[in-house]
């Protein structure tokens, strides 16, 4: 049987956030983008209310929620802002490679951190020469008696500045291609560990991205993640439990946009109407909402895999790609439903354009979901 309704206790989670971002994000929204500022005090209200690293499992102090629950917040979350939610985000993305190899040590002492203080964690994979392609990274790790040595550098990492530590993908076998990449945790005070200069961005302003430097950085063999060899299948499988989140955020960002619309061309008039007469007008707004609704159809259905313990790298996929593209064209539908007004930063759907952008390029470019949809398809032949 197919059901797509939410369960009572998944509307209240949807309703409590909901609540929350019209609240606390978007009045804020707009000047934590324009000072480019980490919004510290907004994202610690929403940890409070438990909103945050919801996918920690109970028996380390998390709520234990699946995947379609933390869609659910993240869609919420980016109608209001989509740089504030990614900075919340952030943290399942670094938690997501413990979720799926960490051993029982290591889940009790830094996931069960993440819900017993206000903290946070960063997912450092991508290097300057190394974004899409992942088993170009240069960063390795060298074993010295019971330690690991390493040396690298990380490009793009979000939450760099306020993290207590980071899931790091290394090599300890170089000529073994991506066979020989091995993850670690790694504390952010660890001495050798510098993290960058903010970086000023397009959109999503609010969050904080900045590189991060390891030189000579010692850590036990303990904050290994599996064994060697296994990281770039840990970093791989994180996906599963990440990209359907990210998707639901451009949902919510897309989301938003198409509210803004449908409010400002409700009171907008032209020619004596309202230009939601003029059929050039309600029919970009009502071609919003069939993408909206195809996005977050695949987002949820992407979730649901997940949650039930099935493979879901082709949903998640389909899901990632095309929330990202639809967010990126119904936010420039917005500008061009606004006229003039759009290309203001006095009106939201601006800041909603910029910060479209980034769910193309982040946590796999549209060109790689393609990539990976065109290889699961033609596996399966």
């Amino acid at each position: 049987m197919i059901d797509f309704s939410l369960s009572d206790e998944q509307k209240q989670l949807r309703d409590l956030t909901r609540e929350f971002t019209q609240k606390e994000i978007k009045p804020v929204a707009a000047e934590y983008d324009k000072k480019a500022e980490f919004p510290t005090e907004v994202i610690k209200k929403a940890w409070e209310l438990g909103l945050m690293n919801v996918q920690v499992p109970e028996e380390y102090g998390g709520a234990g929620l699946g995947v379609l629950d933390d869609c659910l917040i993240a869609e919420e979350f980016g109608v209001g802002c989509t740089g504030i939610g990614t900075s919340m985000m952030s943290n399942m993305l670094a938690e997501g490679p413990l979720l799926v190899a960490a051993n029982e040590e290591q889940k009790k002492k830094y996931l069960g951190q993440m819900v017993e203080e206000f903290s946070f964690s960063a997912y450092a994979v991508t290097e300057p020469g190394a974004g899409s392609d992942v088993a170009g990274i240069k960063t390795n790790a060298k074993k010295v008696g019971n330690d690991y040595v390493i040396n690298g550098q990380k490009m793009w990492i979000t939450n760099a500045a306020q993290a207590k530590w980071f899931f790091v993908l290394t090599y300890t076998d170089q000529e073994a291609g991506y066979k020989g990449m091995t993850a670690f945790i790694v504390p952010a005070d660890t001495p050798g560990v510098t993290v960058g200069k903010h970086e000023e961005k397009l959109g999503q302003r609010a969050s904080d991205t900045r590189g991060i430097t390891f030189e000579d950085v010692k850590v036990p063999e303990t904050n290994r993640l599996g064994s060697e060899g296994e990281g770039w299948k840990i970093a791989m499988f994180a996906f599963d439990h990440s990209r359907p989140v990210v998707a639901a955020a451009a949902v919510g960002l897309a989301q938003g946009a198409m509210e803004e619309s449908i409010k400002y061309a409700s009171e907008r008039t032209t020619f004596g109407v309202p230009i939601s007469k003029h059929q050039a007008v309600s029919f970009m707004i009502a071609d919003m909402a069939i993408n909206v609704e195809a996005a977050r159809l695949l987002v949820w259905k992407s979730a649901w895999k997940t949650d039930q313990g099935k493979p879901n790298t082709l949903e998640a996929a389909f899901a990632k790609a095309f929330a990202a593209d639809m967010a990126m064209k119904t936010a420039t539908d917005a500008v061009q439903v606004f006229g003039g007004y759009g290309y203001s930063a006095e009106y939201p759907v601006e800041k909603m354009m910029r910060d479209a952008k980034i769910f193309q390029i982040y946590e796999g470019t549209s060109q790689i979901q393609r990539v990976i949809i065109a290889r699961e398809l033609f596996r399966k032949k």
